[in-house]
């Protein structure tokens, strides 16, 4: 299964998407901020997926992406941003930093499941990439 990388400062959040994201089977690793996840990605290539917040210490999310999108190994890494924004158009400005998904707070296990889902079939397409596990 897949190696999901979970940035999120808020403790509650953070454990509800680890749990989510083990009952689904695949391996939940977390950061506690934005720096914290982006040196996290740059020592270990077999993160399949990021799930960010928005507003972190250190590094926000917005900034997190930029850096990422930036990064010629990394620049492809699917990346689902959550936050409890829910207007349409603040949701709009999130895809605009480059995220593929948008995921609204609270979460659910449903939408995470889904979410995942289309992250692992985007780098499939785009690579040739099965999961770094037995998919």
């Amino acid at each position: 299964m897949a190696r999901i990388l979970i940035a999120e400062d808020d403790p509650t959040s953070r454990i509800i998407c680890y749990k989510i994201v083990e009952k689904l089977g695949h391996t939940p690793l977390v950061s506690p901020d934005g720096e914290h996840a982006y040196q996290t990605l740059l020592a270990d290539n077999r993160i399949d997926i990021l799930i960010t917040d928005v507003m972190m210490p250190k590094m926000d999310g917005k900034m997190l992406i930029k850096t990422l999108r930036g990064h010629s190994e990394l620049a492809s890494l699917p990346i689902i941003i959550m936050s409890a924004v829910v207007g349409v158009e603040d949701i709009s400005d999130m895809i605009k930093f480059d995220a593929d998904l948008f995921l609204q707070k609270p979460i659910n296990s449903e939408d995470v499941a889904d979410y995942i889902e289309r992250c692992l079939s985007i780098n499939r397409k785009i690579t040739g990439w099965a999961s770094s596990g037995a998919d």
